[in-house]
């Protein structure tokens, strides 16, 4: 395993400079691999943007998905998020939409130690703060975020019986009582999904300065971002960020619960997908680890 599952769409920095020529000329610059995500292929373009396009044809559907809802977003959003300055359209050679979106200075959370993380926690505070409000009508919903936790068992009781988490027995009875916290019965709200530190950009101060990937935004229940807690601080971290939320919000006991249920979700999928080694297969066995000690 690496840091990501296996492309099958082949992208490098020549398809994304002809891409950019052909059809938004007035930004042709120097094209470089940035970053290869777990669906898209992030490129730097000169010294403001990036192109991103994506390595997985399963996924290829969540560059659309971040066109149509991320200018909404980014009016909500108190932090830079990746709303396309351009829109890049399917060709024959590459038959998938894709997207050039600002650039942002700094480093992903996920290559620091889990301690070094914690000035980011206000920012992330406010930022959930700001998403978590009442979502359009017409806002997408994803079977796999933002969901009660029941639909996420039978996945959950797979991964905990494989042999491959550690301290399954445990973790188990974290999900146990997850599940058995009431359901989120308010109305849908805004869920970035995905929110682990891989998708954060931290300043060199360390604070948060732009909140990326949002192909899994959805409307659900805000536990789901709350999970952030455990898959990006420490205790100290997160007693931070949970005081700076809940001094902008009330959230009651059983919505933490189901946030750590969804920090196990997904901290699971990348501690059973990557190479534990790597950088994000580290923030899998972090988070499996901190959700044992709250």
């Amino acid at each position: 395993m690496m840091d990501a599952p296996s492309a099958d769409i082949h992208v490098d920095a020549e398809l994304a400079a002809g891409l950019v020529a052909a059809q938004h000329p007035d930004l042709v610059g120097p094209v470089a691999v940035a970053a290869n995500g777990w669906d898209c292929v992030m490129f730097r373009l000169g010294d403001d943007l990036a192109v991103r396009l994506p390595r997985r044809s399963v996924a290829a559907g969540l560059v659309l998905h971040e066109q149509r809802w991320l200018p909404e977003l980014a009016a909500l959003s108190p932090v830079p998020v990746p709303a396309p300055v351009r829109v890049g359209l399917p060709t024959r050679e590459f038959p998938f939409a894709w997207s050039i979106v600002p650039w942002f200075d700094g480093v992903a959370a996920h290559v620091l130690e889990p301690a070094s993380r914690a000035a980011a926690a206000p920012g992330l505070a406010v930022f959930v703060a700001a998403l978590g409000t009442g979502a359009p009508a017409d806002a997408p919903l994803n079977p796999h975020r933002g969901v009660p936790l029941a639909a996420r068992d039978n996945v959950m009781r797979a991964r905990l019986a494989s042999g491959r988490l550690p301290d399954a027995r445990a973790l188990t009875a974290v999900w146990e009582r997850s599940l058995a916290a009431p359901v989120w019965t308010g109305a849908p709200v805004w869920v970035h999904g995905d929110l682990h530190p891989a998708n954060l950009v931290l300043a060199a101060s360390g604070v948060l300065a732009a909140v990326i990937d949002f192909g899994d935004v959805c409307a659900g229940d805000p536990a789901c971002d709350l999970a952030t807690a455990w898959l990006t601080f420490d205790a100290a971290g997160r007693t931070a960020f949970r005081a700076e939320l809940e001094g902008m919000q009330g959230t009651n006991a059983a919505t933490w619960d189901r946030a750590r249920g969804w920090a196990l979700v997904i901290g699971s999928a990348i501690a059973d997908s990557v190479e534990t080694s790597s950088p994000l297969g580290r923030v899998g066995t972090h988070t499996l680890a901190q959700v044992l000690l709250d």
